[in-house]
């Protein structure tokens, strides 16, 4: 069952970063487009720049998923540091329940605050400002799962307690080519 679980973050920890990688692109794009349009052909547009803030906020609040689950935003190092290697998984435990109280917090009043401004529309479309606020539910809802993922995958010894040190560059085969050919 915790298997199928884990299988199930990581297919939905994919489906985020695409999401922010594609929403990433979208902000990039439409930022340049309006800069074009603004300062080359002297007619700003209208709708881009809302679109641009917009898809950003998605792109953040998607990609924070895949971040929990790497562990990269909950680690105090120094703490891991001075706790003997024994008792790190309880750290773990009380840094997965403070990150999802804040993103069950996250996610209840993302949709209350979805819920109040669904009448409100974006500035220069006729779109309901609800989609912009609606990544904050969801991409907490993406965020929670890859919380709870990463401390189970850590109880049942699938990977390493406590943050990781090592350096991803040495990890790459280009560099480690590299270092094998001198």
């Amino acid at each position: 069952m915790l298997r199928l679980f884990l299988r199930f973050e990581q297919q939905t920890t994919r489906l985020a970063l695409l999401g922010a990688i594609v929403m990433l692109i979208i902000s990039v794009s439409l930022g340049f487009y309006q800069v074009l349009t603004r300062f080359v052909f002297d007619a700003p547009s209208t709708w881009s720049e809302v679109i641009s803030r917009s898809s950003m906020v998605w792109c953040v609040f998607l990609g924070a998923a895949a971040g929990f689950r790497g562990g990269f935003m909950m680690s105090v190092e120094v703490i891991f540091r001075l706790l003997p290697s024994r008792k790190l998984i309880w750290i773990e435990v009380f840094i997965a329940l403070c990150c999802a109280v804040v993103l069950m917090v996250l996610i209840v009043f993302g949709i209350a605050m979805m819920l109040r401004v669904r009448s409100q529309m974006l500035s220069g479309l006729e779109i309901s400002i609800a989609w912009a606020y609606a990544a904050m539910p969801v991409g907490s809802g993406f965020a929670l799962i890859a919380v709870m993922a990463r401390l189970v995958a850590q109880a049942l010894g699938m990977e390493p307690v406590g943050p990781v040190t090592e350096d991803i560059l040495e990890e790459t085969p280009i560099v480690a080519d590299r270092s094998d050919a001198s």
